[in-house]
């Protein structure tokens, strides 16, 4: 089954880039103009399109591309002649940090704002956690990341404005990823946090928690061991579908804090009409999404021994 799930992942991931190649083909603009520039004659941009293999039939060209993919080529930067592979490679590893961290803190927060919310249904913490998830979804993070960098960089001088260029493991380093994180995890930890609290409520108040209750389990046991565990399976969707979303959407957050990572390499070279450069960063998120899901329904069969895909 397994293989059968990863064979209809290489399916999607040849639509995906399909899809991704035609939009860039039907995109309004000419990289070849772009490239010569605005003082280049119709003869020199007409050469560059010859180069780059432009005039040749969509067919042609996307064919042309898959014989790269088959052989891990993406080709080459029409703005740097850089090979993309290499152009992303540089940059993956901090949308990755940034990624990581962000998913680190929406679990901390969400999954345990979740759980006493469901043990103290209808508190002040329960209403609190209720705002607190709203607020989280509905707030941009392009404000909330603007708003951080005011109170806590600018005006008490605690953290750095921006960049990522320091390794994680170094003070600096974790300075440069508090304010990006937060406010990349924000609306993660809203979701996982709402549904956190009604896969708790729900197992809560199944028999099995009663039998273990009546059997003189502390109350920590019982919440922690047994409620958790049959409560995670909905919350371990959510986290999963949100790292993947997580490792796609950090190009606000990038451009905010001005990160050099793949969301904001995607941003320049959309701009730039970079057709290669667009393809390989997208091309390169939906890989990363599908295999996250993957994985996710691998986690399932060790969180509920019921689930198999035998």
């Amino acid at each position: 089954m397994i293989v059968r799930r990863f064979f209809q992942l290489v399916l999607l991931l040849i639509g995906i880039s399909f899809l991704v190649f035609t939009s860039m083909y039907i995109a309004p603009g000419d990289p070849a103009a772009i490239i010569a520039g605005p003082t280049a004659s119709q003869a020199d941009i007409d050469a560059i399109r010859d180069d780059l293999g432009l005039n040749d039939p969509f067919l042609v060209q996307y064919g042309r591309y898959m014989n790269g993919l088959l052989h891990g080529d993406l080709g080459y930067s029409y703005q740097t002649k850089q090979p993309v592979w290499d152009a992303i490679a540089t940059r993956f590893p901090n949308t990755l940090k940034l990624a990581i961290a962000s998913i680190i803190v929406a679990v901390i927060i969400g999954v345990v704002a979740g759980i006493i919310s469901a043990i103290r249904q209808n508190s002040w913490f329960d209403v609190s956690s209720t705002v607190f998830a709203l607020a989280g979804i509905s707030i941009p993070n392009f404000w909330l990341g603007t708003v951080l960098i005011l109170i806590f960089a600018v005006n008490l001088q605690l953290l750095p404005v921006g960049g990522l260029d320091a390794p994680f493991y170094t003070a600096e380093g974790l300075k440069q990823l508090v304010l990006p994180a937060i406010t990349l995890g924000t609306g993660s930890a809203a979701m996982i946090a709402r549904m956190s609290r009604s896969s708790m409520l729900e197992v809560i108040r199944a028999d099995f928690i009663r039998t273990a209750r009546a059997k003189g389990l502390r109350e920590r046991t019982v919440i922690w061991v047994h409620a958790l565990r049959n409560a995670m399976i909905p919350v371990i969707t959510v986290i999963g579908l949100n790292f993947g979303f997580l490792l796609g959407g950090t190009i606000i957050t990038e451009q905010v804090f001005a990160i050099n990572g793949v969301g904001r390499l995607m941003v320049q070279a959309i701009a730039a009409r970079d057709f290669p450069m667009v393809q390989g960063s997208v091309l390169l998120v939906a890989t990363l999404f599908v295999l996250v899901n993957l994985i996710v329904d691998i986690i399932y069969t060790f969180i509920d021994p019921r689930i198999s895909y035998d």
